[in-house]
């Protein structure tokens, strides 16, 4: 039995051009040995991420088979080729002497992809993430059984099929609309209803999938017509463009904060001052990624209010941010202790957020300043009917 250290495998290596005087010995990885037969030695080990197999025989005579035959011994389904010597004026194509004995260097390869790398390979029009989500909801099967792993490996030779279910069928939906001219369309969000989905499956009717009948702006996306978005719980207006133009106008307001955007809420309890200004920075909360809250380094986050009505237990305000960060009315209003009624995050939760997205002013093509409103929701003033400021 050959002794080999990882010494001796970077030598081989070397000796085959695969490793250079950068590399060390712990650049060999999982070494293994063991004996064929009685007459040679076999070393199994990584390198550069890849399987190799070092083979010492002094019987092989340079045969390509007999050296695959020794390494099946040890490993039968393997998928890979001999390293030829590079040494062009050697006796021996694969052989090549090393300490006194004849070793043969075999890089494993593998025709083994990714269940989610192959179908991207196979259908570039969809993205691997999406390929992803499709495998996880059960719409592939390989060789006949459902295959819910995109890490799967699998080969050329699998018998891959897809069942991608038809798109839900939205065209009888509806919502109110607010405004519509040849350039943009103003809807009243109800409380619940999504601006857009947040992947590619999706099975429920969002603001978006309306907006796709009404416009020609990224009808290859999710995201068809939409410049601005309103959280799920929030209701009120929301305005799509119709057009590329338009949209590159919306939004180029939305990012410059040249739009005015009035939302009412309720809050649990009452703030000190009939009217203020919050101007609070606000950063993603470490302890909760999906969250947020005041931060010193946070970001410049500003929101205007004004108390309307007042009850024992509640306010009715009108909130006017004059930045767009995440949450930053939920996040201002918590701060202060008096959070909006039903945030379940910041909060507690109720029946619904008690946040409305009450008017928006903006300028449309043509120049025209406008102000979109949708009425105030009457679970908003139920509680206050005696307590108007």
């Amino acid at each position: 039995m050959v002794k080999v250290a990882s010494n001796d495998i970077l030598g081989i290596l070397r000796k085959f051009d695969l490793a250079g005087d950068d590399n060390v010995p712990r650049h060999v990885e999982q070494l293994k040995i063991t004996n064929p037969s009685a007459t040679n030695t076999l070393a199994s080990f990584r390198f550069n991420k890849q399987q190799f197999y070092v083979l010492y025989d002094d019987t092989a005579e340079d045969s390509e088979g007999y050296v695959l035959s020794q390494i099946q011994i040890e490993k039968q389904d393997l998928i890979g080729n001999l390293i030829e010597n590079p040494n062009g004026d050697h006796l021996m194509t694969y052989g090549l002497p090393y300490k006194g004995k004849d070793v043969y260097l075999y890089a494993v390869t593998s025709n083994k992809k990714r269940l989610d790398i192959l179908l991207a390979e196979r259908f570039p029009e969809t993205s691997r993430s999406t390929w992803q989500k499709h495998i996880k909801a059960g719409h592939v099967s390989v060789n006949g059984a459902v295959q819910t792993s995109p890490k799967q490996d699998v080969t050329e030779a699998d018998q891959i099929t897809t069942s991608i279910p038809d798109a839900t069928d939205f065209s009888h939906h509806e919502l109110p609309i607010v405004f519509m001219d040849d350039n943009v369309i103003v809807v009243n969000k109800p409380v619940g209803v999504l601006t857009h989905s947040k992947g590619a499956l999706n099975d429920e009717f969002t603001v978006a999938d309306f907006f796709r009948r009404y416009t020609t702006v990224g009808l290859e996306t999710n995201r068809p017509g939409i410049v601005h978005r309103l959280d799920r719980d929030t209701s009120g207006i929301i305005i799509g463009a119709r057009n590329p133009e338009t949209a590159h106008l919306l939004q180029k307001q939305f990012a410059d904060r040249k739009t005015k955007k009035t939302y009412i809420a309720v809050i649990d309890g009452h703030l000190k001052e009939t009217s203020a200004k919050i101007d609070l920075p606000i950063g993603r909360n470490p302890s909760a990624p999906s969250t947020f809250r005041v931060d010193a380094k946070g970001k410049q986050a500003t929101t205007e209010y004004t108390i309307l009505a007042v009850n024992d237990t509640q306010s009715l305000v009108e909130l006017r941010p004059f930045t767009g960060r995440t949450h930053q009315l939920r996040v201002h209003m918590a701060y202060l202790n008096t959070p909006i009624h039903g945030d379940r995050v910041y909060g507690k939760e109720a029946d619904r957020l008690y946040l409305h997205a009450f008017k928006l002013e903006i300028t449309i093509p043509q120049g025209d300043r406008r102000v979109f409103e949708a009425p105030l929701p009457p679970e908003f003033t139920d509680a206050f009917a005696e307590g108007l400021v």
